[in-house]
């Protein structure tokens, strides 16, 4: 009898255990994930006030597909071209600190962490005044002749850096690289080097090694790095509102202004709730192509 008791007791252990992220999940996921779809399915009866009531109406989110289409493929567009440069840029530095930082490897980590020491919306500021009129980028163009170089290739428009495409995409890339160099170092770091060796020993050569070796073994860093850096760039708003213009708004922007300012809760909420699709969708995709059983090891 006791022991039929203990196994009773010993399969509801796990149960018990799961229980407080159950709970955080259900009421802070869940239940506001419903509240959102309910408002996404309502009527604002006045337009003044923030009012709703639940008609079932679907056509929210045609209605914010067809409004807001161009910010959500630039949203994405943005936020693809700025994962790519991330991974361009860390990909690189975390490669150099894995396997050549050597001691220095604790300080050059500490420095990547530095910009994390201040907020997210003060370190897009500092950017406005860098990449100003008066700023250095532009200062130092002047200097060397090149603003007329830049502007051909696009770097640049009418000799200005900001309030344009390429200042958000470098916002991007700025605030979101170390969230792509940090998982990239740690699926370097857990190579042995013994494998470059044996590598070597074969008579392959160091580009045939890290083809066929160090790639594959990071590919679950690189995974992590482009969710961590791809979804959040794709939210952000901030980098558009102050290095951007109104053409180059995101979908975070608007969803923003839809709630805030316009009060409008059902569309504000149908836009959320397809961005959030969007997402999901993508990130099935992805982790389909690439592959992610690697990414418990």
């Amino acid at each position: 009898m006791a022991s039929e008791t203990s196994l009773r007791q010993g399969r509801k252990a796990p149960y018990a255990l799961l229980s407080p992220g159950m709970l955080w999940l259900i009421l802070f996921f869940l239940v506001p994930m419903w509240t959102l779809l309910r408002i996404a399915l309502s009527e604002k009866p006045n337009a003044f006030l923030p009012d709703y009531e639940l008609t079932w109406r679907w056509a929210n989110f045609s209605d914010a597909v067809d409004r807001f289409q161009p910010e959500l493929v630039r949203s994405f567009a943005y936020a693809g071209i700025a994962t790519l440069l991330c991974i361009a840029i860390g990909y690189p530095l975390a490669y150099f600190l894995a396997f050549k930082a050597g001691r220095w490897r604790s300080l050059l980590l500490g420095l990547i962490m530095v910009p994390f020491f201040t907020s997210f919306l003060i370190r897009t500021i500092a950017w406005q005044t860098i990449l100003g009129q008066e700023g250095p980028a532009l200062g130092l163009l002047r200097a060397l002749s090149l603003v007329s170089v830049t502007d051909a290739i696009g770097l640049t428009r009418d000799g200005a850096f900001l309030n344009t495409p390429q200042a958000v995409v470098g916002g991007l890339t700025y605030n979101f690289v170390p969230f792509m160099i940090l998982p990239i170092y740690v699926s370097l770091e857990k190579i042995d080097a013994r494998l470059m060796d044996a590598a070597q020993d074969l008579y392959s050569t160091p580009a045939a090694a890290f083809r066929k070796i160090v790639l594959p073994l990071s590919l679950p860093g690189v995974f992590a790095g482009t969710l961590l850096t791809f979804i959040p760039a794709a939210g952000d708003y901030i980098n558009a509102e102050l290095l951007g213009n109104v053409k180059t708004g995101m979908i975070g922007s608007q969803i923003a202004k839809l709630f805030l300012k316009e009060s409008n809760y059902p569309e504000a909420a149908a836009l959320s709730f397809i961005f959030m699709a969007i997402i999901t969708a993508g990130v099935l995709i992805y982790a389909k192509l690439l592959g992610t059983e690697e990414l418990a090891a």
